[in-house]
């Protein structure tokens, strides 16, 4: 049976990025999509560019708002079949820099809408799911998740969560026939790793390999997915190593300054959506 062609997708900050290039690709697939940001003129302007490779519609989404995600969530059942089969939880921010410098608002943030947008997101999708016995969510979070870097102390938990709450919602869920997976992109050319510099840990993959996982993920559905696959088990392995052999292999792969030494006027623009990344903008 396909699981993308005919199939109604909500993606979660869609506008740019990693969510686009999914859009994209699940649209070349034959998929129903449906794309949700904050931002309502990037968002529209995602919109009438992604048209031309299938059906695809967009409302503006604040996942850090309940009734926001809700309406959404409603829009999309009604642009599809009445039903959603896959939401795909990508939206998220990444503030960077000392713990102690980080503000209450950029704490807020990163918290609210990298973890609390996800779990909001699976509780309102997943009772439509059950009731139906089919349905699929994937949660976007990060190899950060599992490998702790100095400068995303907020961010690193903030997706570790995320892939924990996965973990265990897919066994809770398992039963119900719903899957639940999460894909943990390492470091990805996106406005996300603005202002940094390349290290040997650090080189980046493309949005295209994210969205080329979770096309693959949804065809053939497993728990933990890693780009490149390798990488999960590297990150398990390092997680064994005591307090010198973590900060030694930080060292080594450039990762123990990547986020605290960074161009800070390159990263401006991006850091100043960061840190107040709730709310929908509207257009001027």
């Amino acid at each position: 049976m396909d699981n993308i062609r005919g199939k109604t997708i909500a993606i979660t900050g869609a506008a740019r990025g990693i969510g686009h290039a999914t859009a994209k690709a699940l649209l070349a697939r034959g998929a129903r999509v449906v794309i949700g940001d904050r931002d309502v003129a990037v968002l529209e302007e995602a919109v009438t560019g992604l048209s031309r490779f299938g059906q695809v519609t967009g409302y503006p989404l604040d996942v850090t708002d309940r009734e926001s995600f809700a309406m959404f969530l409603d829009k999309a059942r009604t642009d599809g079949a009445g039903h959603i089969d896959v939401l795909i939880n990508n939206a998220g921010v990444m503030p960077i820099g000392p713990f102690l410098e980080q503000s209450e608002q950029s704490i807020r943030s990163s918290i609210e809408v990298n973890f609390y947008g996800v779990l909001t997101g699976c509780q309102l999708v997943l009772p439509e799911m059950v009731k139906r016995r089919r349905g699929h969510i994937i949660n976007i979070a990060s190899m950060s998740g599992l490998i702790p870097v100095p400068g995303q102390v907020v961010y690193v938990g903030a997706k570790h969560a995320v892939v924990g709450l996965t973990v265990a919602l897919a066994d809770e869920m398992a039963p119900h026939g719903v899957e639940v997976s999460v894909i943990m992109p390492p470091f990805t050319n996106t406005q996300l790793i603005s202002g940094t510099a390349e290290t040997p840990g650090t080189k980046p993959v493309e949005p295209e390999d994210i969205a080329a996982a979770i096309v693959k993920t949804l065809d053939k559905p497993k728990t933990h997915v890693s780009v490149p696959t390798p990488l999960r088990f590297t990150a398990a392995a390092a997680s064994m190593l005591g307090p010198r052999g973590r900060r030694w292999l930080n060292r080594k792969l450039g990762l123990d300054q990547v986020f605290l030494s960074y161009d800070t006027a390159a990263r401006k623009g991006y850091e100043d959506r960061a840190q107040a990344a709730t709310g929908v903008i509207e257009k001027d």
